[in-house]
């Protein structure tokens, strides 16, 4: 998969923040209401200033993963979506990795799959708001016009 000609916006979001000094420390996911999970980015000015940024859950955590940043949540937030940690599963999600996650997987996954399936995948990607996957398989599907 070739990369894309222009930047994504999540891609775009760190070259401005990065040229103009602005660093994102933190991802804090601080509530969960009817569903729905409310998030903010933590960052610092150039002069040292910490700002807060309230931001859609799926767009903190792109940016998070961009800036190799810690993406943070409360016990209740975990609780009341029905997430149990055990101490082995908690150990293991505050370990740091040293390589990025690929979705090369993804990709094989998307070769195998019919234009119309990929189009469905499509709009469930964005209805759910991952708009990563969404763009990994708009890729393919534009790939696939070309040929």
């Amino acid at each position: 998969m070739r990369p894309p000609s222009r930047p994504l916006t999540h891609d775009l979001f760190k070259s401005f923040a990065e040229a103009f000094g602005i660093a994102v420390n933190e991802v804090v996911i601080y509530n969960l209401v009817e569903g729905i999970f409310y998030s903010k980015l933590m960052c610092t000015t150039p002069e040292g200033k910490p700002v807060e940024i309230d931001a859609r859950t799926s767009d903190a955590i792109a940016i998070a993963v961009r800036f190799n940043c810690p993406i943070n949540t409360f016990e209740f937030i975990l609780s009341q979506a029905g997430i149990i940690l055990d101490e082995s599963t908690l150990a293991s999600t505050t370990e740091a990795t040293e390589e990025p996650v690929t979705d090369e997987a993804d990709i094989d996954n998307y070769l195998s799959k019919s234009t119309e399936e990929l189009k469905q995948m499509l709009d469930t990607a964005i209805k759910s708001e991952a708009y990563e996957k969404a763009s990994k398989i708009r890729d393919e599907l534009n790939n696939r016009k070309k040929s």
